[in-house]
């Protein structure tokens, strides 16, 4: 009787470690919930993973996850690790060993002048005037779609290469400018390469000009992010997966550029390839997708972005938000105006986003700040006799300075 009394369920409380039964209650709850929350965090880490490297297949999985889908999961996952293709191992490894030559500037290096027109240049007594007494520093190209140039120059006589039609928009403008610089690279001297249309006009004097590109350590290729509908808008899927949307960028299509970058241009067969393929109007869902326009900021964005400006030296006024920029007429023509154009040290590239949205960007030379434009575009054939009298003050009022 006495050990029952011992034992009896009142005494239980002041038996040894009754105390601790409930705290290793609390750790089992512990580790089972430490489990669960590892073995959904597991889950949704392989879902994923597997939405990210499947994403044609199903998006369901994102959307388990995320609202926004996909995308939302791209945007914290760590690069696809993609095997390239034999084509772009080819590719990469001979646009590395041409870009591992440096530049070499010697006394006779001369900046190919290429000219794309549909006929005779209406500025060509601008530009006489402008290559006067710099002759061997120079060369120039003239790729005329239409009709044989009447010229009034002889730097321009018998200066045309074999050209081809030329439709906006197509593939035939990149033909154009690649053909263009396959005429100027088999000139070893040339060692700087600018392109122009008929109603581009310097802006600077020639002696500027050719030490602002022969010293830079740049290409100027117009490239920039515009997620709008006409511009990220018009990737096409057929691209993929060599040109993922997200390194697809746009760009005037004015540039200059180093016998690097030109020979790269030449040698790439790859990428041109999907542009000349996809990129046109129609092609995929009725995206207008303009080949001249993305191209060039596209290819240069996933192969050297660090090598290019990512804008144009030749400024364009897109102010009246229309299809092309504004012409300048006669009228327009001042020394105010030239003043202007050759003293803004900001370019701002106009998006499709909203009513279109500006990016601005300082114009960097060699890590300075300088001005930004040595060309300018579209001026009208009829501002040529005002041009030529306002030309010796405009080009001078500012000299070169390393």
């Amino acid at each position: 009787m006495k050990a029952a009394k011992r034992w009896s369920v009142g005494n239980l409380a002041s038996l040894p470690g009754a105390r601790h039964r409930a705290p290793a209650r609390r750790r089992l709850w512990m580790i089972m919930a430490l489990s669960l929350i590892i073995m959904t965090l597991s889950l949704i880490t392989m879902l994923a993973i597997m939405a990210y490297m499947y994403p044609h297949h199903s998006k369901r999985a994102c959307y388990m996850i995320s609202s926004r889908g996909c995308q939302a999961l791209a945007d914290w996952l760590p690069p696809s690790l993609r095997e390239y293709s034999d084509d772009e191992i080819a590719a990469r490894v001979v646009i590395r060993e041409i870009m591992s030559n440096a530049p070499v500037i010697r006394r006779d290096s001369k900046i190919a002048f290429m000219f794309l027109t549909p006929g005779t240049l209406p500025f060509e007594r601008l530009w006489d005037r402008f290559f006067q007494g710099h002759e061997g520093k120079f060369s120039v190209y003239i790729h005329a779609s239409k009709e044989r140039p009447v010229h009034h120059s002889q730097y321009f006589a018998n200066r045309e290469i074999r050209s081809d039609e030329v439709v906006w928009g197509r593939i035939s403008m990149v033909d154009a400018e690649r053909r263009l610089l396959a005429n100027a690279l088999r000139d070893p001297a040339n060692q700087q390469f600018v392109l122009l249309s008929e109603s581009c006009v310097p802006l600077r004097s020639f002696e500027y000009i050719y030490n602002y590109l022969m010293y830079s350590n740049l290409s100027y290729v117009d490239c920039f992010d515009d997620p709008g509908q006409h511009g990220s808008g018009r990737h096409m899927d057929h691209m993929l997966p060599e040109i993922p949307k997200k390194y697809f960028r746009k760009g005037a299509q004015w540039f200059t550029m180093k016998r690097q970058h030109a020979i790269v241009i030449m040698a790439d067969s790859l990428y041109y390839s999907r542009f000349r393929d996809y990129c046109g109007p129609g092609i995929e869902n009725n995206k207008n997708c303009i080949a001249d326009e993305h191209y060039l900021p596209t290819f240069f964005h996933m192969l050297d972005p660090g090598g290019i400006s990512n804008w144009s030296v030749t400024q364009v006024d897109w102010s009246e938000r229309q299809w092309h920029p504004k012409t300048y007429m006669p009228e327009d023509v001042t020394h105010e105006l030239l003043n202007n154009l050759t003293s803004s040290d900001t370019v701002v590239h106009v998006t499709s986003v909203g009513m279109g949205e500006e990016i601005l960007m300082p114009c960097m030379w060699n890590g300075i700040k300088r001005p930004c434009f040595l060309f300018g575009r579209k001026f009208h054939p009829d501002t040529l006799d005002k041009l030529l009298d306002l030309f010796s003050n405009y080009t001078r009022s500012v000299s070169w300075h390393l």
